[in-house]
């Protein structure tokens, strides 16, 4: 077969955000450049995926040496300088690694955070986006939904994404271990900074009841309850709504110390001992560590969510290898399937199978007949030979009509219809 699958592209691990930023696909213009790429002479299928960690093209091409040059032409046109700087930085794969590659960001075996769930959901929305300008055809529509169906093993087969990587989600992680649920409780946001509004942000996800936010800015207090639904709360009064809170999160850029043992004790006399879980992500602290101390409390800082994240990261990492060998079976499963995607191989197999069937079927009638002349035998011979021939007539022609995009499909249809991938022909 003179086919292959073909990926060229770039993500976080082969070139800086400026490089992958100048590179990236507006959606306006993604329908533009899928349409653009098969057009080029040898490629046959393509879709482009364009995240903010990567860049690729996938692609059923034909010269495959010619084709990553003229995918890689049309890749640097995209950019606004027009630099001939990324050959260093590209990628090429081609074939089964061509396949394991795709399966493996489907899998978030290829992410910057292994086993985050956001890139599969991307994948989707790219395969769709090609197939509605007709840039992809049989290989890739098998290929994608192959990649789709490998995702899905791995999370249901391995815990690649049961453990939180982030100190966002170990936050959260962390909090789920004190409340055995969030809908009815509420969080305070002291101080609206980025990994606050993070950390905020995984809460709200989780499914928190009540949100309040304080910050000495007052309008940026106002800004991030706006964005997540929640109450905004002035700086100099925030101890007054202390109580009402069951998780404090801390991210301010204060110098010293916000949160007392004090301030604490005073809001637990006020909840009548109803534990608090309290998160500082700041640096300098935010809270004051003697906070621990004070019965049904619980005090986690940065450091503490980030050592969580890194052991469910080492935990990820070991899921990977399981994840890695449903991958490479899946590869497999998939090379076999496109290997027997030409036309001399499926004419042969086609032709194969249905002899195998006229001459167990000719056995039997003959059985029950009972002994016969060589005269008659032969009239059956022929008779059911050219039955055989004149259904395969119109199939065999068609496959043999060279249209490279419909010839796969015209390929494929044939070998399932006809079960030619199935070991039993029972």
């Amino acid at each position: 077969m003179d086919r292959e699958v073909l990926v060229v592209g770039l993500n976080h691990r082969t070139a800086p955000v400026s490089v992958r930023e100048s590179l990236a696909f507006t959606d306006d213009r993604i329908d533009e450049i899928n349409r653009q790429l098969c057009t080029l002479g040898g490629v046959d299928e393509a879709a482009v995926v364009s995240t903010c960690n990567r860049v690729e093209v996938i692609a059923c091409a034909s010269d495959g040496d010619r084709m990553q040059a003229r995918i890689l032409d049309v890749l640097r046109g995209a950019r606004p300088d027009g630099a001939d700087d990324l050959q260093n930085l590209l990628y090429v794969h081609r074939d089964r690694e061509a396949v394991r590659h795709v399966f493996r960001v489907a899998a978030s075996l290829d992410s910057m955070v292994v086993g985050e769930p956001q890139i599969l959901g991307q994948l989707k929305d790219f395969y769709a986006r090609a197939a509605s300008v007709g840039s992809t055809g049989t290989v890739l529509h098998r290929c994608f939904h192959k990649a789709f169906s490998v995702a899905k093993r791995v999370r249901t087969e391995t815990a690649i994404a049961a453990r939180a990587v982030s100190v966002g989600s170990a936050a959260v992680e962390l909090a789920a271990r004190i409340f055995d649920r969030f809908e009815d409780k509420t969080a305070m946001l002291i101080g609206a900074g980025e990994m606050g509004e993070l950390a905020a942000r995984q809460l709200v996800a989780a499914g928190i009841g009540q949100l309040m936010v304080t910050n000495r800015t007052f309008d940026r207090a106002v800004e991030v309850a706006r964005e997540f639904g929640g109450t905004p709360v002035p700086f100099d009064h925030f101890a007054r709504y202390l109580p009402m809170a069951d998780i404090v999160i801390g991210a301010t850029a204060a110098a010293g110390f916000v949160l007392t043992k004090d301030g604490i004790q005073a809001a637990l006399r006020e909840r009548m001992g109803r534990p608090m879980f309290c998160i500082d992500v700041s640096v300098p602290r935010n809270f004051d560590p003697q906070i621990n101390n004070v019965d049904n409390v619980y005090l986690y800082d940065v450091d503490d969510l980030s050592e969580v994240a890194e052991e469910n990261l080492e935990e990820r990492l070991r899921e990977a290898g399981k994840a890695e060998k449903i991958v490479l079976a899946e590869v497999e499963s998939f090379w076999r399937w496109f290997s027997q995607l030409d036309v001399v191989p499926t004419i042969v197999a086609l032709r194969e199978k249905v002899e195998r069937v006229r001459q167990s079927e000719l056995e039997r009638v003959l059985a029950e007949l009972g002994p016969i002349g060589a005269s008659e035998r032969e009239a059956l011979e022929r008779m059911t030979s050219s039955i055989v021939n004149k259904i395969l007539h119109a199939p065999i022609t068609r496959l043999k009509q060279h249209d490279r995009r419909d010839e796969l499909f015209f390929v494929d249809a044939v070998r399932s219809v006809f079960s030619l991938d199935d070991s039993d022909d029972s």
